[in-house]
């Protein structure tokens, strides 16, 4: 049985009866979701997104911090201070079982408390101006963190939102636009002056903020100051604040020398990772502003009171809660207004979330939850609370409106100043807003 004879390739005519050639494959095409996907990275580590929603919650919150340290600043002692009910050793035992982070724990002292006190003030007014913001975003959130932790039982929702947005903005790059930062680096780049490379100036302010810093906290660490624990309680799990504060501290220094001396592939990377960051603390936001709204809602529909459309009734009648008791006895004295209120504040908050990407819906919510916290500000005289929660929805504001806002606010600025005055800075024929968002607001600082 002899084998089959191999077939011989076929051959066109008047060839030499060499084999074809064999065909390339066609070439690999992307299907409409990786496209997708692929644009969506793409967009999310090219840039760091909503500058002008970040600088509109960092002035937000930053005002609101700022505000209530000022009224409450003849009651200091008091609500956080050693003159409090709750004393140094309670504090101190209350933390210790709940882990929490206060820098008023380091000492009891009259003197210490009001250096933590000041500390905070000028941190919030500097963070709201957007001074070295990078470095002021840590000290307001050490700031409002010392202070809150210190007595828990002072407080209400909006402290709840201040204290988690205080953390949030660490992460972001909140001085894109509308902040002195921005200004340094408009003006920079008018002058002609590089961000980067040795050429670039030395910025002594940031340096020596960056090494006071760096020898107080070093300090602290060898004092064995509470609550600076390596991998024991923190903001992360398994990630203590000494840590995250050196951590901090070494990636301000990091960034300083990269775009100092090595301004080409590892800024680069560098530059990809504050823009990760910034974009996914945005995203932090934005859900956490959802989550407080739906969970509200939520609960209240469960409340017999919302239920039955009484539950606006109780508050507008206490007296605690009635610096306009004309105004409170106009909107709370008949049943339908009650009715309407009650049903309309869970309506609002239950439906927000599921509107946040219809543009439409979504500005027409927001607009009607301004008023309500407008309204508890005046009725129930929660100014705080109803800031905290403003400031708060507005980073669902449009970019088109805080663009046309800006604008406005600078034909203002230039209608008011001085005969003689220098024109606001302009960098390669844009707009400062432009300008500003255009650098990032980073400028050539070790600590800004």
């Amino acid at each position: 049985m002899t084998s089959p004879t191999p077939q011989q390739p076929h051959t066109a005519p008047g060839a030499t009866g060499a084999p074809a050639a064999t065909e390339e494959p066609p070439a690999y095409q992307e299907t409409r979701i990786e496209r997708a996907i692929g644009r969506g990275l793409a967009r999310v580590s090219a840039r760091a997104l909503a500058p002008y929603q970040t600088a509109v919650i960092r002035i937000g919150f930053a005002g609101t911090w700022l505000l209530f340290l000022l009224r409450e600043w003849p009651n200091r002692q008091e609500l956080y201070g050693p003159a409090g009910p709750f004393d140094f050793t309670m504090v101190r035992q209350l933390l210790t079982g709940n882990h929490g982070f206060s820098l008023l724990l380091w000492s009891g002292s009259g003197g210490w408390f009001e250096c933590v006190y000041l500390l905070a003030l000028a941190a919030a007014a500097l963070l709201m101006l957007g001074w070295r913001t990078r470095t002021m975003s840590v000290l307001f959130m050490v700031g409002v963190l010392s202070l809150q932790n210190r007595s828990v039982f002072v407080g209400d929702g909006g402290d709840n939102v201040l204290h988690l947005m205080s953390m949030y903005l660490v992460l972001t790059r909140c001085g894109q636009v509308w902040s002195l930062d921005a200004r340094r680096a408009r003006r920079a780049a008018a002058a002609g002056v590089p961000d980067r490379g040795p050429d670039s100036p030395r910025d002594l302010p940031g340096i020596v903020l960056w090494a006071v810093l760096g020898l107080a906290l070093a300090a602290a660490q060898v004092a064995g100051a509470p609550g600076l624990t390596w991998f024991g309680h923190g903001p992360f799990p398994h990630i203590g604040w000494s840590l995250a504060l050196w951590g901090l501290w070494a990636a301000h220094g990091l960034w300083w020398a990269v775009r100092r001396h090595a301004p080409g592939e590892p800024r680069t990377v560098l530059d990809t990772l504050t823009v990760l960051a910034h974009n996914a603390g945005l995203l932090v936001i934005m859900v956490e502003v959802c989550l407080v709204y739906a969970t509200a809602g939520w609960y209240k529909i469960q409340g017999s009171r919302w239920q039955d459309g009484t539950a606006v009734y109780y508050p507008l009648h206490l007296d605690y809660f009635s610096p306009w008791p004309g105004l409170s006895q106009l909107l709370g004295g008949t049943g339908l207004s009650v009715m309407l209120i009650t049903y309309g504040t869970v309506i609002v908050q239950v439906a927000f979330p599921f509107t946040v990407f219809n543009r439409r819906l979504k500005n027409a919510l927001l607009v009607v939850m301004v008023c309500e916290h407008l309204s508890i500000a005046f009725l129930l005289g929660l100014p705080f609370f109803s800031l905290a929660m403003i400031t708060a929805d507005l980073v669902f504001l449009p970019t088109n409106f805080l663009t046309w806002f800006g604008g406005r606010c600078s034909a203002l600025r230039r209608r008011f100043r001085p005969a003689g005055a220098p024109a606001p800075d302009r960098a390669a024929g844009r707009s400062p807003a432009e300008a500003a968002a255009g650098s990032g607001g980073d400028g050539p600082t070790l600590v800004g």
